[in-house]
């Protein structure tokens, strides 16, 4: 794999991951890494139906395994209340708290919490707890005959955010345009996979609770727990500094973790748990199955017309968790009329969440797909296609886009990746073996959000310098951009910054998701750099001493410390007050005066062996437009990252459902197909660079899930014009070559 970059600010040098050195000798701690004196193990033992009730639990084999200290079940917590859906108003994964009644929603709920003195233990006991139940009908299947669409414009969900989206008249003008595309494409339910597999280690001293758990959410673990155990917030500190890969797994409160704090009070002991792969599954938040129809009109020339959008969207029995599919088709392209209408469909398991990329990247692969049969209806190039539907207002809002370079993605990425030499039509390209060779390209666009943040930074006269600041250290690299902005704006190096992220101690934890971390961090990491150097400079009105450190010991003054805040564009102040209670605070991608996003454009070569049809994609160039880039090298990360995540959405990854017993019947890393580095070629990443002032000082847009966003499609239209086959649905598989 390779890959380049343009060169950048020199305020912003390319230096290497400030936590590299760390990770590479085992040194950084992740959340079940903790090994506490006396620390007790626990496991899950969960429901093997599909929807029903539970009639008894028979614990007496499961007491027998020696070492087993404790059984929770719906017996013994009754009265656990729910801590509340993330997004509605609460701070878990779901509104539905496994032990908390004998209702079994979905296949894989927990039904026991076993502790033992060792894992094993645990583990054998959890397998021997037997539940019998009274059994209900049920469906996982998404796409099953009879299941009911419900329109978002008729739930309970908030408004404008989730309604129907209207400008123009839409039908009138797709029935009136030259010419027309109508196509419905189809996703699968999918799971992130990170290395790093949910756990929590929960440890009482006295009525003060630590609970160290890998999150993309410390606040909304501390307030969740608060209101689970009757305690106040500050009787509950979470550590997170770092984790082993989130993607939105881990953006709220898991289900199990007031079950370990629970244990590990009654026991008098600390408690670990490590939920397994296969639990994983059917535990936390997936991307949820869909189905989008498209229809595009435009004039014999290529400009749109019309765009009607219409999504079916899975979710789960009890909780709303709401598509916002539209947003990025409504804003995507210049169009006077459009029209998006959204629906969920709800089904028996757990409730979906955010995976990398959750709305916008099957909405780029469908509205990305159609301009490709679009442009080809046409007789154009897709490239010049997108160039002549660029627009600097939001068509939706009528507001100025804060920045936006697409038409600079699409135009240095066609430079680099050779794109002239494309020959247009379907099957034109094949290699000297028979091999046939297609060349793709798409656009990518996610909200630039940005949510409020704390930082408190000291600085000591050893020149050492320490920043408290709300975000979490998921391998996107965030640490590396703080203490590279910190550095900068102080002129020390900076091995001598330290980050302090994720701990509830410390400044208040805002959820770090949504490609809004570097955006909601930095101009608070700046704002409190400026000020040390503020008062650094009142303390040295000679200006004899030139380093923070030479200043704090001629003026004989141990450490000077100071406190920032930065809330988005248009924020009231009083956002400190919900950032405070945990939780999620974050503006955009419409702001008072502007609107958003952040873009990219990927192109694709594909190589298809002529008889199996396997599909290779050696070379990748992908353009980025992110604002500044403030941390070079992990900045092209994401980038590869974004592209390796888009392939296995394209060609490989899918949660098959069970359809006979509920749940997921792909549950391991075996049969949940991902890419592996011989399936990777090339990827090249470049960046326009240009900052984005209106968003922040500093110009710093998001980057983590822009980068996934329009792979899948590059890929589907690299197939097609390798091919003459149109497919939309994914995964692509070999059969659908053949």
């Amino acid at each position: 794999m390779t890959t380049t970059t343009t060169q950048t600010p020199r305020e912003f040098p390319d230096t290497a991951r400030v936590d590299a050195y760390d990770k590479v000798r085992g040194a950084t701690r992740y959340g079940t890494d903790q090994n506490l004196p006396g620390m007790a193990y626990a496991m899950l033992a969960v429901a093997r139906i599909g929807r029903g009730t539970v009639r008894s639990i028979d614990r007496s084999a499961a007491q027998a395994v020696p070492g087993v200290r404790l059984i929770l079940t719906h017996e013994d917590v009754q009265g656990l209340a729910s801590a509340g859906f993330i997004l509605g108003g609460g701070y878990g994964v779901q509104s539905l708290q496994p032990l908390a009644g004998t209702a079994i929603a979905y296949s894989g709920q927990p039904i026991a919490i076993v502790v033992a003195d060792t894992l094993e233990a645990a583990t054998e006991a959890a397998a021997q707890v037997r539940a019998t139940y009274d059994e209900a009908p049920f469906t996982v299947d998404f796409a099953a005959p009879g299941n009911r669409a419900l329109p978002q414009a008729d739930l309970p969900l908030p408004k404008p955010a989730f309604a129907d989206k209207l400008r123009g008249d839409a039908d009138a003008a797709y029935a009136a345009a030259p010419v027309r595309i109508e196509a419905q494409y189809r996703g699968p339910a999918q799971h992130a996979n990170p290395i790093e597999l949910l756990g929590t280690v929960a440890h009482w001293q006295g009525d003060a609770l630590t609970v160290y758990e890998s999150t993309q959410n410390s606040g909304a673990l501390r307030h969740g727990l608060a209101r689970q155990l009757a305690v106040a917030p500050e009787q509950v500190r979470v550590v997170s500094p770092s984790v082993g890969g989130g993607f939105g797994q881990k953006n709220s409160l898991q289900g199990h973790t007031v079950l370990v704090a629970l244990a590990a009070r009654r026991l008098g002991r600390p408690v670990k748990l490590g939920v397994t792969r296969g639990q994983v599954f059917n535990a936390s938040g997936f991307r949820p199955a869909s189905t989008h129809r498209l229809q595009l009109g435009a004039d014999a020339a290529g400009r749109l017309q019309a765009i009607t959008h219409e999504v079916q969207q899975q979710t789960s029995q009890h909780d709303l968790f709401p598509s916002s599919c539209t947003e990025i088709s409504a804003s995507m392209y210049a169009c006077a009329n459009f029209r998006g209408r959204e629906s969920l469909v709800r089904t028996d398991t757990h409730t979906p969440g955010f995976m990398r990329g959750p709305w916008e990247h099957f909405t780029c692969f469908a509205l990305e797909s159609a301009m490709d049969e679009l442009a080809h209806a046409l007789g154009q190039d897709p490239v010049a296609l997108r160039l002549a539907n660029d627009t600097q207002v939001d068509p939706q809002s009528g507001k100025p886009f804060s920045s936006r370079h697409l038409a600079q993605c699409l135009t240095r990425g066609a430079d680099r990746f050779g794109w002239a030499r494309r020959s247009p039509a379907p099957g034109s390209m094949q290699a000297a073996d028979g091999t046939l060779i297609g060349w793709g390209v798409a656009a990518g666009a996610y909200k630039a959000a940005t949510a409020p943040a704390v930082a408190r930074l000291r600085v000591s006269d050893d020149g050492r310098v320490r920043i408290d600041i709300g975000g979490h250290e998921m391998g996107q690299g965030i640490r590396t951009a703080v203490a590279n902005t910190v550095a900068g704006v102080m002129q020390v190096p900076v091995r001598q910054v330290s980050v302090v992220l994720g701990d509830t101690r410390s400044v208040p934890q805002h959820l770090t998701a949504g490609s809004w971390g570097t955006a909601t961090a930095l101009p608070a990491a700046l704002q409190a750099a400026e000020q040390a150097m503020a008062e650094l400079a009142a303390l040295n009105p000679s200006r004899r001493a030139r380093t923070p450190a030479q200043i704090l010991k001629a003026a004989r003054t141990p450490f000077i410390e100071v406190e920032s805040r930065h809330r988005a564009p248009g924020q009231p102040e009083q956002i400190y007050a919900r950032l405070a209670q945990g939780l999620p605070s974050a503006a955009g991608p419409h702001y008072p005066e502007f609107a958003a996003f952040s873009y990219i454009a990927h192109f694709v070569e594909v190589r298809i062996e002529p008889h199996t049809r396997r599909v290779r994609v050696p070379r990748v160039v992908s353009v980025a437009d992110c604002g500044r880039v403030a941390s070079p090298r992990t900045a092209r990360s994401q980038v590869q990252g974004g592209v390796v995540w888009g392939i296995g959405a394209a060609l490989r990854e899918v949660s098959e459902v069970d359809p006979r017993y509920g749940g997921f019947l792909n549950a391991n890393l075996a049969e949940y197909v991902l890419p592996v580095n011989l399936d990777i070629g090339s990827i090249e990443a470049d960046f326009i660079d240009e900052p984005d002032p209106r968003i922040n000082h500093l110009g710093v847009k998001g980057l983590g899930e822009v980068v996934m966003t329009g792979v899948a499609p590059a890929i589907a239209n690299a197939i097609f014009h390798a091919t003459g086959k149109r497919l939309r649905d994914l995964p692509i598989r070999l059969e659908h070559l053949l």
